[in-house]
């Protein structure tokens, strides 16, 4: 795991970040339409909290498919966009580095 060295390190928790498809729960889309306002904000890091399919007995943290988006939050696609979206930000002056379930680093 890499150090942050006094980067601004922002942790989304997603239910109740940003709504994005107008169902009044945070989602993939909302964090992806706030991408450009962390990055004026300063923020270097993202880590978001698990979106993945989940009884949702530990608000999510109780993951039963690592390999499947839970629908409420989105779609596989709208995680390759935020990926995608990030790191097209992601460069040596500015930039957002995406963390994704707290244990997997996108480079």
């Amino acid at each position: 795991m890499p150090t942050f060295g006094g980067e601004t390190v922002y942790q989304i928790y997603i239910k109740s970040f940003c709504d994005g498809r107008g169902t009044g729960k945070g989602d993939l889309k909302g964090i992806i339409g706030k991408l450009d306002y962390l990055l004026f904000l300063g923020v270097k890091y993202v880590w978001i909290t698990p979106f993945f399919v989940s009884p949702q007995v530990d608000n999510g943290y109780d993951v039963a498919d690592y390999l499947a988006v839970n629908p409420q939050y989105g779609t596989m696609e709208e995680v390759e966009i935020l990926i995608a979206e990030a790191r097209y930000r992601n460069h040596p002056r500015h930039g957002i580095q995406p963390y994704l379930n707290q244990s997997c680093m996108v480079s």
